[in-house]
């Protein structure tokens, strides 16, 4: 089946994005539209898990919406944070965003250089001796065990939450294909939507944790991302549409 017109639930990219290089290439429209939106918990739901951030020595921080979630309701909760903080992030990029609340010190500062969870517990386990604290959503996906074998003691706390976003059947209906990149995505489909049926609609789904939820909706996935070919959805969807809009 030829592909005209794909929803991308995701912001709009920077202009140099391949996904752009697709839209000339294969004469394609492609809409970009969120499908979830994160917001901070109220002051009296976090409360109520009786966390108080001045116990902690150091925060771990896994994406830059969790730093910008933590200061905000550290801010609503008149939170005081101590300037002797130490602050331990997944990447060096979330690491340098941190910059937008504090100011960065390298002694105070201290990120994976791999970017993976596991390298950042080894990090964190010559700090053992600090309290720890993690900043989470209400749904996900880090692997908390990985801490557990580096003997790190680590306590999270929900700051935000994932709600669906708006989308009339209409809307959903009027494109080719979907993309879809969580599990959250894949359950707005169905929160704004609860009849869906696929039909000749086509699913890209990128990461496995969000196929399995497609699949646990009984939805049969068209394109599936990432994949030793095809390492990114812009990738895998020139590979689709090299094989059926050519």
């Amino acid at each position: 089946m030829k592909v005209n017109s794909i929803l991308i639930s995701q912001p709009a990219p920077p202009e140099k994005s391949p996904y752009y290089d697709l839209e000339r290439k294969f004469e394609v429209k492609l809409t970009f539209k969120q499908f979830i939106r994160v917001e901070s918990l109220s002051t009296k739901e976090f409360r109520a898990q009786k966390i108080f951030v001045p116990d902690f020595s150091a925060i771990v921080f896994t994406s830059r919406t969790s730093v910008d979630h933590f200061f905000t309701l550290c801010k609503e909760l008149r939170a005081p944070i101590n300037d002797e903080l130490q602050y331990f992030c997944l990447s060096e990029t979330i690491a340098l965003y941190l910059q937008k609340y504090i100011t960065y010190r390298k002694r105070k500062i201290h990120f994976s250089k791999l970017g993976q969870i596991d390298d950042l517990a080894t990090v964190m386990k010559k700090h053992n001796t600090e309290k720890f604290l993690m900043p989470v959503a209400d749904v996900h996906k880090e692997d908390l065990s990985v801490f557990q074998k580096a003997k790190v003691s680590v306590t999270t706390a929900v700051f935000y939450r994932t709600v669906s976003a708006e989308l009339s059947p209409a809307e959903v209906k009027q494109y080719d294909m979907l993309c879809i990149f969580t599990p959250a995505g894949v359950q707005s489909l169905f929160n704004n939507v609860p009849d869906y049926e696929q039909g000749d609609q086509q699913l890209a789904i990128f990461g496995p944790s969000a196929q399995a939820a497609a699949e646990a909706k009984g939805l049969r996935i068209d394109v599936k991302a990432p994949t030793e070919e095809c390492p990114s959805m812009p990738a895998a969807l020139r590979d689709f549409l090299l094989k059926n809009n050519e």
